[in-house]
């Protein structure tokens, strides 16, 4: 799992295009600036209590609003364990999924939609609709990191749902990334975007839940 959190992290800073992380020995820290979200510490074994006990310490010590992302194969203990150590659950049912990214489907969008894919080491795609100039209905983001490419950011815009465009928008990145050498898809899904991840192949290797401090 450490693995696999490191190659994951290492993607989603160049996706958001976030300074490296730091290695504590239990987990990571990412100094992210995101909103409501200054620093984020992303543990390397959810299953090991007192490694998340230790990573809960240094977010209360923390003065920026801090989240502990835990990726686990027991969600119900490493709760216990957060909860134990003072933190409250923003989310628990999310999911660290991977895909071989030969294996991945892609899709064109139906007229009158238009894809747009932009290269870099962030690929960007973004489905434009047939309303406002420059109207966006669906886009996302992959980061590329060695053999790695880890999704990011993926959303279709409310008016445009149930049309196929988050489909079209991954499967756009997953060939990009393929394109440019990358061979592994990985990602950490919403519990909204599970369905239409493993309808794609995604398989899910470990349950995440997010804490903070009240």
């Amino acid at each position: 799992m450490r693995e696999l959190v490191m190659r994951w992290q290492r993607g989603w800073t160049v996706a958001r295009g976030l300074p490296a992380a730091d290695d504590l020995g239990d987990g990571l820290r990412v100094r992210g600036l995101q909103p409501g979200r200054d620093v984020e510490y992303v543990a390397f074994d959810g299953d090991d209590l007192g490694s998340v006990r230790r990573l809960a310490e240094r977010v209360h010590a923390e003065r920026e609003i801090t989240w502990l992302t835990v990726p686990t194969s027991a969600p119900e203990r490493a709760a216990a364990a957060l909860a134990e150590a003072g933190l409250v659950l923003l989310k628990r049912a999310e999911q660290l999924m991977v895909i071989e990214l030969r294996d991945h489907p892609e899709s064109k969008p139906a007229e009158p939609y238009r894809l747009e894919v932009e290269g870099g080491a962030a690929i960007t795609a973004t489905v434009r609709g047939d309303g406002r100039p420059g109207e966006v209905a669906a886009r996302g983001t992959i980061g590329l990191t060695g053999a790695d490419a880890i999704a990011d950011r993926i959303e279709t815009m409310p008016a445009h749902r149930r049309r196929g465009l988050g489909g079209v928008v991954m499967g756009a990145l997953a060939g990009a990334a393929l394109e440019a050498g990358a061979e592994h898809g990985l990602l950490i899904a919403s519990e909204e975007g599970q369905h239409l991840y493993r309808r794609l192949g995604w398989r899910p290797v470990a349950d995440v839940l997010i804490a903070t401090t009240p």
